[in-house]
């Protein structure tokens, strides 16, 4: 298990190798990469700034990974999540999740990025090519992404 919180970014293949190593049992890999939009609502975004609760945030990433690691079977998992000030293009979470089987893996990244979505204390503020500011709200659509998993029991 593993988790970073930081303001570098972050190079997806030196990741994988690190988080995977040599092991010959895992026999897939999913992988997200989680990108700062070019657009946000109809409008040109110039940057988001992503801010977070230092020590909170940790934690809670390290509790969610924990519970990926319980209900999936998982042989490695990394959360790496961005904080700053990133323009558009720029990398802002990746997710990792490496089972010997490609179900496991495929489900347990999509469990953990959508209670990383949910669960996960960062805020995030646009900053529109307008040059107005705007704090991004929660979206429903995330909450019942994060409230299907609850009707599925780990294993």
């Amino acid at each position: 298990m593993s988790v970073r919180v930081g303001t570098a970014d972050f190079d997806v293949s030196a990741e994988m190798a690190r988080i995977a190593g040599n092991d010959t049992d895992i026999g897939g890999v999913a992988v997200f990469v989680g990108k700062v939009r070019g657009r946000a609502d109809g409008q040109d975004l110039v940057s988001m700034t992503l801010e977070h609760y230092p020590g909170m945030t940790e934690t809670e990433l390290e509790r969610i990974e924990t519970e990926a690691q319980h209900r999936f079977n998982l042989s490695a998992s990394l959360i790496v999540h961005r904080i700053g000030t990133l323009k558009p293009g720029d990398n802002i979470v990746l997710v990792i999740a490496c089972a010997p089987h490609r179900h496991d893996a495929f489900a347990a990244a999509g469990f953990l990025m959508d209670y990383l979505k949910t669960r996960a204390p960062f805020w995030k503020q646009e900053t529109l090519a307008n040059g107005k500011s705007r704090w991004v709200a929660a979206k429903e659509s995330d909450d019942t992404a994060a409230a299907a998993w609850r009707s599925k029991p780990a294993d």
